[in-house]
């Protein structure tokens, strides 16, 4: 068999072409939006750094970093997992494969856009949706398209089963489809200026039910689907629990809808409203643990392994960060919690808890382990570089959260803080000179964390371009392809 993505004899092979475009852009996006958040770290210890140039002011380029970290390198890993792990269960060729290339290229169109205007301030100022209509519309019509493929995959599957990882990605992008669509309904005055069709309080729930969702969806749920295929298979052990699987899927799914509202307690927004979303979000701990203790079980038998496979090492830390950063956002979604805690940077170290230690750990380790396998490779070019990428990455997200949870204690406690007469105690200035040197930190971790990621594109290149071919590329479909190291006995029929 050679190199190319199909072999002779009319036999069917996988589609890893796109998959290899998802991947590979995945690392460099991710170099990319780390790069834009390690610049802005810069501009709040050194202002000047924005040079008088509006393009590169803080509130320009804070969105555009948000938005290259969750849709571009988040996005595009998502892709890149869905698509592997879609063909390899089902045992299909994914469904059509110029809607597959359609993705890709528009995917890229939409981030494309989304680096040229946001720094332009074409903005519509929403949260994770700054995106304006011409460039939504091109979003859903990809998403829509993204939704075929991977459900037309399903459905001409080779195997009964639907093994999990598969639920979990298709629950976010049905999902996504609905939040992205619903909020952003708007109203266009101009080529690049529209109006939300919600106003106040309205706008304001909406946006939070698509804000939390987006996270709840696009970064935690899908983010699940990876976890539940590529930890079981770089541990060789079947999940802990297939029956727990079933009832975190569902738990999640339900849970995570309601959970909103605990983004706007102590505002205009109904008291019972605001009470919902607080009760949810307590409850939400419950799915959410059941998720993450099923894939730490599920290294029963394998721990041995953590002391030399550095890919492993990613996998179990990035479990270890979601069960910490879904047990944080609970109690901060208490009422007594979010008063000290909210509008302070604490938020901010919660955010990258999840982001950095779930979202891209998990996303690293994935990668590892399909990169080699795309490209023909028996490993990466460098076990060392991955090991020096996971101990850059891992005292990264440690500096950057641990600076940030301090100064957000610290911000809440100055704020609140009163004298016998009732006046401030602090003024605001004092609260902003008294965080300075977190934010110093706070760089600091992020560039070790960046560092990591430049490390993992130089790795990347290296394993693509510079090693002997080891393996054929193309995998070739067998009626016999089951692999017991992913299922257990539930769902033995399953096949990776």
């Amino acid at each position: 068999m050679g190199t190319s993505d199909t072999v002779g004899n009319n036999a069917e092979t996988y589609n890893y072409g796109v998959v290899r475009q998802f991947a590979i852009m995945t690392v460099v996006w991710g170099i990319v939006g780390m790069g834009v958040g390690v610049w802005i770290a810069a501009q709040l210890i050194w202002p000047e750094l924005n040079f008088d140039v509006p393009w590169l002011s803080y509130g320009r380029l804070r969105p555009l970093h948000t938005n290259a970290v969750i849709f571009a390198f988040g996005g595009s890993a998502l892709f890149a997992t869905s698509y592997y792990v879609v063909q390899r269960t089902s045992q299909a060729r994914l469904f059509c494969d110029k809607l597959a290339a359609f993705t890709f290229w528009g995917w890229q169109a939409v981030i494309v856009a989304a680096v040229i205007t946001l720094p332009m301030g074409l903005t519509t100022t929403k949260e994770y949706a700054e995106l304006e209509w011409p460039i939504d519309i091109l979003l859903a019509l990809v998403w829509i398209a993204y939704a075929v493929v991977f459900f037309g995959t399903i459905v001409k599957r080779r195997v009964k089963h639907i093994y999990v990882a598969n639920w979990f990605y298709g629950s976010y992008i049905v999902t996504i489809a609905v939040l992205h669509i619903f909020n952003n309904l708007e109203l266009p005055v101009s080529m690049w200026k529209s109006y939300s069709v919600y106003s106040g309080v309205q706008d304001a729930m909406v946006q939070w039910w698509y804000g939390h969702n987006a996270v709840g969806f696009f970064l935690t749920t899908s983010f699940l689907g990876m976890m539940y295929y590529f930890v079981p298979k770089q541990a060789e052990r079947p999940i802990y629990s297939y029956r727990l699987s079933i009832v975190h899927f569902w738990a999640l799914a339900f849970t995570y809808m309601w959970a909103g509202p605990h983004h706007l307690l102590y505002t205009s927004l109904p008291d019972w409203t605001q009470s919902l979303g607080m009760a949810l979000s307590l409850i939400l701990l419950a799915p959410s643990w059941g998720g993450m203790i099923n894939g730490i079980m599920t290294m029963s038998g394998a721990w041995h392994k953590l002391r030399t496979d550095p890919i492993l090492k990613f996998l179990v830390v990035s479990l270890s960060f979601y069960g910490m950063s879904t047990f944080e956002g609970s109690m901060m979604s208490i009422r007594t919690v979010n008063a000290l805690s909210h509008y302070t940077d604490w938020t901010i170290g919660h955010v990258h808890s999840g982001a950095l230690g779930w979202v891209a750990m998990i996303t690293f380790g994935s990668l590892y382990y399909m990169i080699p396998r795309l490209y023909g490779r028996k490993s990466m070019a460098s076990m060392k570089l991955v090991d020096l990428h996971f101990w850059l990455a891992t005292l990264g997200v440690v500096m950057y959260i641990s600076a940030m949870w301090i100064a957000g204690v610290m911000q809440g406690l100055m704020w609140s803080a009163t004298s016998e007469d009732g006046m401030l105690t602090y003024s605001f200035v004092e609260a902003v000179k008294a965080t300075y040197p977190f934010y110093v930190i706070r760089m600091l971790g992020g560039l070790c964390f960046l560092g990591g990621v430049i490390v993992m594109g130089w790795n990347t290149y290296l394993t693509v371009r510079g090693q002997v071919k080891v393996n054929p590329v193309v995998h070739v479909y067998s009626p016999d392809a089951r692999d017991p190291a992913l299922l257990g006995p539930a769902a033995a029929t399953a096949t990776a």
